[in-house]
């Protein structure tokens, strides 16, 4: 297969032909157009076998995240690793639930951030927005603050685990106008955990090895001592969990608690707005 088209290399791989283009746009520095323009040259033999090697990964299930080292969200490129979770669409209604509920110039932390989609995305969206992220995985922390870097974005990072990392801040005294986090939240028997792309990705940024809902739960409890008086929680979760995290906001006195859904109609992220008693 060395002495090929790049024609032929999409019609005789045995992976989809949108994966095929991908690792050849990868690895010529081609746009797609430029794909269909040149269809006809033949990749040079390094190239060639480098994409043999590709091929094979995916083949064996790496994620093609993985494999090119990046991921898209809301519209901009994202570097990814095994270090961090990879971007999934389902967390762009938690971005664009805070988007709606942040005031002018207000605060938001975004708890265990992995690869930093939503603080990034956040500060990118709205310049007018303090933001704080963080993660208890230093390379996880490393992911993000390249992103922001490569992207522009403001953000303040910090290491720890959930709230032990307001210590690396300067939070604002009187509290933050929205916390979210898509925390671990499969449970630790969940069979999909050990299907498709999950299998690649850092098991502790997928499970709490518990319940699922041990880190939600954490979460609700320690946010209102990190929340402006009517600032708002929003988690992420399963699709099945939408009743046990509105149960769990409620029971650490958040109020107008809701479940919002996703494009397909799934339960997602839920949010709950605190009230002091």
């Amino acid at each position: 297969m060395i002495n090929q088209t790049l024609l032929q290399w999409i019609q005789q791989s045995p992976l989809p032909k949108l994966e095929t283009r991908l690792l050849l746009q990868h690895i010529t520095g081609y746009t797609r157009a430029q794909l269909l323009t040149r269809d006809t040259e033949k990749l040079p033999e390094n190239q060639a076998i480098e994409l043999h090697n590709l091929i094979e990964r995916r083949k064996c299930g790496e994620p093609i995240a993985y494999i090119l080292g990046e991921r898209e969200f809301y519209g901009r490129n994202f570097r990814v690793s095994p270090a961090v979770l990879i971007p999934r669409p389902e967390t762009e209604h938690l971005l664009e639930a805070a988007l709606c509920r942040l005031p002018e110039n207000g605060t938001l932390w975004d708890l265990g951030t992995g690869s930093g989609i939503i603080a990034i995305s956040a500060k990118l969206e709205r310049p007018d927005v303090l933001v704080f992220a963080s993660d208890v995985s230093d390379d996880a922390l490393q992911i993000a603050q390249s992103n922001a870097h490569n992207l522009g974005a403001d953000v303040a990072f910090g290491q720890g685990w959930w709230f032990q990392a307001a210590g690396h801040f300067r939070l604002p005294e009187c509290g933050c106008d929205v916390i979210v986090s898509n925390p671990p939240y499969i449970e630790q028997h969940d069979g999909h955990l050990a299907q498709g792309d999950l299998r690649f990705e850092p098991p502790h940024a997928l499970t709490d090895f518990a319940d699922g809902l041990a880190h939600i739960r954490e979460i609700a409890a320690q946010a209102p001592d990190y929340l402006k008086e009517n600032a708002w929680l929003m988690l992420e979760h399963g699709y099945n969990q939408g009743q046990a995290v509105r149960e769990i906001l409620q029971q650490n006195g958040f109020r107008n608690v809701a479940t919002l859904p996703d494009l397909a109609g799934l339960d997602r992220v839920s949010v709950g707005q605190f009230q002091a008693a």
